[in-house]
């Protein structure tokens, strides 16, 4: 389609059952996302005056449900891509490059002659499209180049995974238009990690690019990292009368590189004691059957969060198998425990450098109190600072809200839904 087919189609409702599909049911979802996408539509006609043909694509960030620090030992993970996204409007060409304008950000350009490593380019978006771009040349997919401008509702820092939406939607582009759409999702996952890994020089696991590529509520089983056996489930929060609501307490995340990385770093120190490289491989009786032992070898901490490894990686599959049941009584005791493990075993709700800053466990005290037994609340992601989620029956979200940005500012809460597909490109 060209500009203005874009812009017609959206002020004639022509996508808004698509955009009900991606942002969920209600009008005031319809016409923010009719609003965000005729913006988008505006920059770029400024930034690209000279094209007309475009396409439009859209990535989701991604929400963990179940599974808190149990995919870098190999365990099991529940989650769920949202109604915030990362979208692009792309005009193709064959100049051999790449240039791709982020709303708020400074403007990337690839050379696709260049596809090698660059080290002044670790921890960018630019480094992330050379991953990408190098990883389809490997396929033997040959990316000719485009122009892009994107803009994100996944916020940088919103615990919501921003990073993969971006690889995902990148990956897309690339896949749909040079590769006849023939990478799977979970191949568009790995693509993503290997940027992210070899490019950009963060280690990361795969869940979160699974989850944004393949969209909707999925449970997801990493004993082989290289390829995790995936189960969608149907579930709908919406239906059920329920919403995803997350809230960043807004902590600080500066210094925390050495919390996160311990969490992972005991827990193998653990199954190493036991001879095994992850605790996915330990057995869990004979964890319990060899404590003493243990002890001589690992700190306390490091046993508390592998048991917690061992009840939370079990749990996850509790809660998928009470999502496929119907069965919300149970998925909302479920989180709950999931929760109290956190705080009690991986102790990941604040910073062991700052015991007086407490902002996850002052939301999630604030939420039980405020949901008095409706839903359930526990932290999201990684913990230390960030976020936390809570299931809160629909009629209450709003209130909801409110009383969370009254505490810790506006803004600060996300009222999600589901959303059933991952990276996909819109088409009249």
């Amino acid at each position: 389609m060209n500009i203005y087919d874009l812009i017609s189609g959206i002020s004639e409702g022509r996508f808004d059952e698509k955009f009900r599909k991606l942002y969920g049911a209600s009008d005031r979802a319809v016409l923010k996302a009719r609003a965000r996408y005729l913006s988008a539509a505006e920059k770029f006609s400024v930034m690209c005056p000279e094209f007309e043909e475009i396409h439009v694509y859209s990535a989701p960030g991604r929400t963990e449900i179940g599974g808190n620090h149990t995919d870098h030992q190999h365990g099991c993970v529940l989650a769920a891509a949202v109604s915030l996204d990362m979208i692009a409007i792309v005009n193709f060409h064959d100049e051999g490059v790449i240039r791709v304008r982020s709303e708020g950000y400074m403007a990337d350009e690839i050379d696709l002659s260049s596809l090698e490593v660059n080290p002044a380019e670790k921890g960018t978006s630019t480094a992330l499209i050379r991953g990408i771009a190098a990883r389809f040349a490997e396929m033997g997919v040959k990316t000719e180049g485009f122009d892009a401008y994107m803009t994100s509702d996944v916020l940088s820092g919103s615990g919501l995974s921003s990073s993969a939406a971006f690889e995902i939607l990148a990956a897309t582009i690339i896949n749909e238009r040079y590769n006849e759409g023939k990478a799977s999702s979970a191949e568009l996952a790995r693509i993503g990690r290997f940027a992210e890994n070899a490019y950009f020089g963060k280690a990361c696991g795969l869940m979160d690019q699974t989850v944004c590529a393949e969209g909707g509520a999925v449970f997801i089983d990493f004993a082989d990292t290289e390829a995790p056996e995936m189960s969608k489930l149907g579930f709908d929060f919406d239906k059920a009368g329920y919403s995803v609501c997350i809230t960043d307490t807004r902590g600080s995340h500066a210094d925390l590189s050495e919390e996160y990385d311990a969490v992972s770093a005991e827990m193998r120190s653990v199954a190493r004691a036991m001879g095994c490289e992850y605790l996915r491989e330990c057995d869990e009786e004979r964890f319990y059957a060899e404590l003493p032992e243990l002890r001589r070898q690992c700190t306390d901490r490091a046993l508390l969060r592998a048991a917690h490894f061992f009840a939370e990686n079990s749990r996850a599959a509790e809660e998928a198998e009470a999502l496929a049941d119907g069965d919300t009584e149970r998925f909302f005791e479920l989180v709950e425990q999931s929760g109290t493990s956190s705080a009690e075993l991986l102790q990941n709700l604040y910073s062991t450098g700052e015991p007086q800053v407490q902002p996850v466990p002052l939301a999630i005290m604030l939420s039980k109190r405020f949901l008095k037994g409706a839903g359930a609340v526990r932290v999201h992601g990684g913990g230390f600072a960030g976020t936390i989620q809570a299931f809160v029956p629909t009629y209450l979200a709003a209130d909801y809200a409110v009383e969370m940005e009254r505490i810790f500012g506006a803004g600060c809460c996300y009222v999600l839904t589901v959303r059933p597909v991952g990276g996909c490109e819109l088409m009249l």
